[in-house]
């Protein structure tokens, strides 16, 4: 036999095997194993296919039955059982067709997403915000690096979001900061009204998130910040100091006694006013909170070892708490 006659065999071998695979699969298991679109030449587009978090599993098939992507709810359950990748598909954005048998969307689904979903907390700065990224994302260090190089500390928006996992770093950057805009516009008017500079709102309220350990202390702790910038005296605020010292792995170390001593402009026990600029990247209530502080006569606060805080009208009230709490 010659070679070209083993190819072809080979060949015709090949297609009676495939043609026999799709007739058992009709045949014994259903047309609701086969996709959608069943065309060889034309094949349906990818569209995209998001999955929110907490999205249960019964609702990701629904979604896909929903939009025409299978034939069968049953059938993926059935894939998922025999495959054993149950409770396996997470959130993001994918890439899938109509044209794609059920076992292949189930495979993109698990292991090829397009986008993923990042949490971004309040509180954090922009170094921190960028580890998140590159764990999330799985980064390189330069596109961390690009995305530093964009990032504004105190402009960057807190928030959940579906990133591109092609999308670049710096265009990520810009997009948090664009998003803090938006949030921002309407308070930005707000104060105004106060006679507050927009810079200011920010500053301030990156310190109020630091300081405070629950949004319903915010309001109090502002007014608290306000009566010291308005009656002339240091915020003394342990956050800024932090800021100052922070490095990677430590970003807001422990504060030891020699460290109310160092030469900083972010140094709140040395230097009058707020600092420069913000020391991280607040949240919607922090910055509320500058705007709409709660009229208070306290002037010191601290928080004990529960996180309980104890506030102060005078300096000799503060020492009692001091000596009762630490």
């Amino acid at each position: 036999m010659t070679v070209k006659k083993q190819i072809k065999r080979i060949i015709f071998l090949g297609l009676i095997i495939v043609f026999g695979t799709f007739i058992v699969v009709f045949s014994v298991l259903g047309s609701e194993f086969l996709p959608v679109q069943l065309s060889i030449s034309e094949p349906a587009k990818k569209e995209s296919f998001v999955i929110k978090p907490e999205t249960s599993e019964a609702e990701i098939i629904s979604g896909l039955y929903d939009k025409g992507f299978i034939r069968s709810k049953e059938t993926l359950n059935y894939i998922l059982d025999f495959t054993h990748w149950h409770n396996k598909i997470k959130a993001g954005g994918f890439e899938i067709s109509k044209s794609m048998w059920p076992w292949q969307i189930v495979e993109v689904l698990i292991y090829y997403p397009s986008q993923r979903w990042v949490f971004i907390r309040e509180g954090l700065r922009k170094e921190e915000i960028a580890e998140t990224l590159r764990v999330s994302l799985g980064w390189s260090k330069e596109e961390k690096e690009e995305f530093l190089k964009e990032a504004k500390e105190g402009y960057m928006w807190p928030d959940t979001y579906l990133f591109d996992l092609k999308e670049s770093g710096g265009k990520m950057a810009k997009r948090m900061i664009n998003n803090f805009n938006e949030k921002f516009s309407n308070l930005a008017l707000a104060s105004l009204a106060a006679n507050i500079q927009n810079d200011t709102v920010v500053i301030l309220a990156s310190l109020i998130q630091k300081e405070a350990a629950n949004e319903a202390e915010m309001p109090v702790i502002s007014g608290i910040i306000w009566n010291r910038l308005l009656n002339d005296y240091y915020l003394q605020i342990d956050a800024t100091l932090q800021y100052a010292l922070g490095r990677s792995g430590n970003w807001w170390p422990k504060i030891t006694k020699a460290d109310y001593k160092i030469n900083s402009d972010y140094n709140t026990y040395t230097h009058k006013g707020h600092p420069p600029g913000p020391i991280c990247n607040p949240g919607l209530a922090a910055i509320k909170a500058v705007i709409y502080p709660q009229d208070t006569d306290y002037f010191f606060y601290l928080h004990d070892s529960s996180g309980q805080i104890h506030y102060a009208k005078t300096f000799q009230e503060h020492l009692k708490n001091i000596q009762k709490y630490y």
